[in-house]
């Protein structure tokens, strides 16, 4: 249960969010981010080849993702951040040293790694140190500011790696994003690191929990974890509607970002404008983790209606088939990115007992799948019809959530009227 404490210790507070802001943004901060297709290309890799490794990423991120959230919960969340920019850093420094497919693919199962490592440790000890401190309801505006860091991360990125590469080529790029990842690093040691009691979730209708076999004070094993994590999705209804909902939230605007060039392209501009239309797009992903605080206040219906506005700015911003659709691109990311960070909130406002990064890693599982399967539906559909088409038709996952969330909403209302009016009329 959630403490409330009448005054929050700010000093700890702002070391925590510091922390994390720095970590967010040096873990973004990869020179290589903006030209890594291009060093995959001047190697001599086909289209093919480069759309494999793309899968070789998503399945990495799969395979290790609920593993690597279970080691957090059982071993260290702190730990696991601090080698997840130590194992990424690997994979860039392999793809300079040796640029061939098969260091780019273990590149990838590297970077897949440790993505995964830090996607269920992260926000599981970001809440779990807040609630530590009585501060816990500044979650969602935490988060929504840590998004924003790493999101001018890959600003700066961006701005850097034309000079970087013209200075010193790909090695000099590579050498900067393996520093940049060993800063995070060091910067991940500053996390605090409160372990939560080993208990398991309780589900409703449930008796409490058993304490762990070693007694009251031992800790649970990985497999424990594993399974009490693994459990809680399958038998709390909330916190699996809430898995999904990331899951699907975060998947869809996830994968058309890698589309958003030819998008770009497809409406007439020459090469050079590009950059300047995904710029606007990155600065409708940086408002919407800046409104996070007022996302707070939103109702059930009110979220709805955030997703219907994700769906239509989607869809109407690809057919128009203008620059200026991508004004309407930049608020469906920017509400995308908003809706995201609201949903990771009520994940981990939902989730009990001492399997957080686990129950966390689960949502990120789902996500991976479902951005795989986006991918091959985006390509089957812009095959017969084009991107504009594929990029509106891949909206419709919003619409269809928007959807389900009203219908809920109503079904509710009217089950609370019903039993009002049974008890305005009282028992014959």
């Amino acid at each position: 249960m959630t403490r409330i404490a009448t005054r929050v210790p700010d000093p700890p507070v702002r070391r925590l969010t510091a922390t994390l802001y720095g970590y967010a943004f040096l873990s973004d901060l990869v020179l290589l981010y903006p030209v890594y297709a291009l060093l995959f290309a001047d190697t001599g890799l086909s289209v093919g080849q480069i759309s494999s490794l793309f899968v070789i990423w998503s399945a990495a991120g799969i395979l290790f993702e609920v593993p690597s959230g279970a080691w957090a919960d059982a071993v260290s969340r702190r730990l696991l951040l601090r080698l997840a920019p130590l194992v990424t850093a690997a994979a860039y420094a392999l793809w300079v040293v040796v640029p061939s497919y098969p260091a780019f693919a273990v590149g990838f199962l590297l970077w897949g790694a440790g993505g995964a490592l830090v996607s269920g440790a992260l926000e599981a000890l970001v809440w779990t140190e807040l609630d530590q401190l009585g501060a816990v309801g500044r979650f969602p505006r935490v988060l929504g500011r840590a998004r924003t860091a790493g999101v001018l991360g890959v600003l700066v990125s961006g701005v850097l790696a034309g000079p970087v590469l013209a200075a010193g080529g790909y090695p000099a790029v590579g050498v900067a994003s393996v520093f940049a990842c060993l800063l995070a690093a060091a910067v991940a040691a500053r996390f605090p690191e409160h372990r939560p009691p080993p208990t398991a979730p309780v589900v409703a209708g449930e008796r409490d929990p058993e304490p762990p076999s070693g007694g009251d004070d031992a800790d649970p094993g990985w497999w424990d974890t594993l399974r009490a994590g693994v459990t809680q999705v399958r038998t709390h209804p909330p916190v699996r509607a809430t898995v999904l909902l990331v899951a699907v939230v975060a998947a869809d605007w996830g994968a058309l970002d890698e589309y958003t060039p030819l998008l770009a392209l497809d409406t007439g501009v020459g090469a050079q404008v590009v950059p300047l239309l995904l710029l606007l797009l990155w600065a409708g992903v940086t408002t919407g983790g800046l409104l996070a605080p007022a996302g707070e206040r939103l109702s059930g219906l009110g979220y709805a209606a955030l997703l219907f506005v994700v769906a239509g700015a989607l869809a109407g911003g690809a057919l128009i088939a203008h620059p200026a659709g991508f004004v309407l691109l930049a608020v469906a990311f920017g509400a995308a990115q908003l809706a995201t960070v609201l949903a990771d909130a009520r994940l981990q406002a939902r989730i009990t007992g001492s399997s957080r990064a686990t129950v966390t890693s689960l949502a990120g599982m789902a996500t991976d799948v479902l951005i795989i399967v986006t991918y091959i539906g985006y390509g089957l559909v812009d095959t017969a019809a084009g991107n504009a088409v594929a990029f509106a038709v891949a909206a419709g996952p919003y619409l269809v959530v928007a959807l389900v969330l009203v219908a809920r909403r109503r079904r509710r209302a009217g089950a609370r009227g019903g039993v009002a009016a049974v008890g305005a009329r009282g028992p014959r």
